[in-house]
């Protein structure tokens, strides 16, 4: 099949379940339900794959030919289209994820557990000295930049004259960043 057999006109008018090529890899996919959207099949190491590109509401003919255009270049890179398309994918939830603060992931980790503690004091506890020592320095860093450094500069200032706060606080900071790590906030060890 030569490139460009579909027009706007066809895709609006196909209503017949099946695949309609449009050339370079790109088809028409329309379902039983009368469902269209839009497909790159290709073969990549004597495999054949294929890949979405989306509903045809969402993605016009000239769009889906761009992606596919896309794809066709990725693969010419020997690079694997749908690989990088979820690369990509994971690298923004991982952005989104990084936008939390350390403020945020405070609050998120006292209402996970809060529940499981005996009273109200300890809730209050866990709430004051975070406001009081750490927030202050790093509150508005995203939990994902907090490092060693920052984790001193909040501790060392009371670690001789409130030696035992210093100390729950030094758990605390530890729980939550354990905690962070463990829902994707951040990576690597405390």
């Amino acid at each position: 099949m030569g490139r460009g057999n579909l027009t706007a006109l066809k895709v609006a008018a196909l209503s017949t379940p099946g695949r309609y090529g449009d050339g370079g890899g790109l088809y028409l996919q329309v379902a039983k339900g009368g469902t269209k959207s839009w497909l790159f099949r290709f073969m990549l190491d004597g495999r054949s794959r294929q890949m979405g590109l989306g509903p045809v509401e969402l993605v016009t003919l000239a769009n889906a030919r761009e992606r596919a255009i896309e794809a066709r270049r990725l693969l010419l890179d020997g690079i694997d289209p749908i690989e990088a398309r979820d690369a990509t994918r994971e690298a923004r939830r991982a952005e989104k994820a990084s936008a939390v603060t350390f403020k945020e992931a405070g609050t998120r980790y006292i209402a996970t557990h809060r529940a499981g503690w005996k009273n109200a004091v300890h809730v209050r506890q866990w709430e004051q000295t975070l406001d009081t020592f750490a927030n202050p320095i790093m509150g508005s860093v995203s939990v994902a930049d907090v490092n060693v450094g920052m984790v001193l500069k909040v501790l060392e200032p009371i670690w001789t004259d409130k030696h035992e706060t210093a100390s729950r606080l030094r758990g605390r900071l530890e729980a939550i960043l354990d905690w962070s790590t463990a829902r994707g906030y951040r990576k690597g060890d405390n």
